[in-house]
């Protein structure tokens, strides 16, 4: 299973006045390391909860069909754009007909209403293309926006990798504390 982004979300979730705000800042002479540093907080949270935060289109490939259903690696999800499959070397797309689809909640899947139809090609013959996310970044849980407001913040006041006593790659507590009503656990 290969999950691929195919296309971003339009803004982030916290905007630069936001964060400059938060941060005390009275200039703009940081702005581009702030908004790599906000960018990277929500990529890092989403990947920590499986989650998209605002609207975003992905592919899921995959070799084979899984029993009983596909579950989507990503919630919340809105819409299955299209399921295609490699027919003799070209992508054929698989009628909606076929299979039913539970997108809410945070395991959504697809299920086949009969047998899904065989690809040709053994490696990566299927393609899922869905769009995940909240809606807009006004749509983004505050509790989510705080985060990413919280961790951009304290990457940007810690600039090195790791401060004695630190341990490397642990989240802030406060930042942890609210993705934890958010993460999707794996079973």
């Amino acid at each position: 299973m290969t999950l691929m982004l195919i296309s971003g979300p339009a803004s982030e979730p916290v905007t630069l006045e936001e964060a400059r705000a938060h941060l005390r800042l009275d200039t703009e002479d940081e702005d581009t390391l702030l908004g790599v540093f906000l960018t990277a907080a929500r990529v890092a949270l989403e990947a920590q909860t499986r989650r998209a935060f605002v609207t975003q289109s992905w592919r899921l490939i995959l070799d084979a069909w899984p029993e009983p259903a596909v579950t989507l690696p990503l919630a919340p999800v809105s819409a299955i754009t299209s399921v295609t499959m490699n027919d003799e070397g070209a992508p054929r797309v698989v009628s909606p007909a076929l299979y039913d689809r539970a997108l809410e909640g945070d395991a959504p899947r697809l299920a086949a209403k009969g047998v899904w139809p065989t690809p040709s090609r053994r490696v990566g013959g299927i393609h899922i293309y869905f769009t995940a996310g909240y809606g807009e970044a006004s749509a983004v849980p505050a509790p989510l926006r705080q985060a990413i407001l919280l961790l951009a913040a304290h990457w940007f006041e810690h600039r090195e990798p790791v401060s004695l006593g630190d341990t490397a790659g642990e989240l802030p507590l406060s930042v942890s504390a609210l993705i934890a009503p958010y993460r999707r656990v794996h079973l």
